[in-house]
């Protein structure tokens, strides 16, 4: 049995808009631009994850959002504080607590975790996210708990720019 997890960067986000904590910053309009193409992607390939978590931040609930209404996904959504500013045992614990019949995940997030997590999961290497760039892993398990270190293989990695 395999599960297939999804890591989402969020779409590029505005500096220089007025904002009073980091996790308020917005996405730009490149952002919001590429988050549909993403999110009409990868419906169109027909991966939509069967549970979608993402971070807190402003500019990762509306990647998500984008994302969804673009694609038409009919996927559960749950907001998750730890996923912001998160360490890969905060990532870990987070996918350790998906429950064993969901097949499919996507995680919505940040660099460097992110980059840092799908090197951790495929055993090394370097990984560079960009963007509203979408990662695949498949992980040869049966439930959520088991993923783990160099566990992951590589099914593709998708940056918007391709796309646009």
């Amino acid at each position: 049995m395999t599960k297939q997890l999804i890591f989402f960067r969020h779409g590029k986000s505005s500096w220089s808009t007025d904002y009073s904590r980091d996790r308020d910053r917005p996405v730009t309009e490149r952002g919001i631009a590429a988050a549909k193409t993403m999110g009409k992607l990868l419906a169109g390939a027909n991966k939509v994850p069967d549970l979608a978590i993402t971070s807190s931040a402003v500019r990762a609930r509306t990647t998500l959002d984008l994302a969804r209404k673009a694609g038409d996904w009919n996927c559960l959504v749950e907001v998750n504080d730890d996923l912001y500013e998160a360490a890969i045992e905060q990532v870990l614990q987070v996918i350790h607590q998906v429950p064993a019949h969901h097949q499919s995940l996507m995680l919505v997030g940040h660099e460097p975790t992110w980059s840092d997590a799908v090197s951790y999961f495929m055993g090394g290497g370097t990984v560079r996210m960009p963007t509203a760039a979408m990662v695949c892993l498949e992980f040869e398990v049966s439930a959520w708990h088991q993923p783990d270190y160099g566990r992951g293989t590589l099914l593709w990695l998708l940056p918007p720019r391709l796309f646009t």
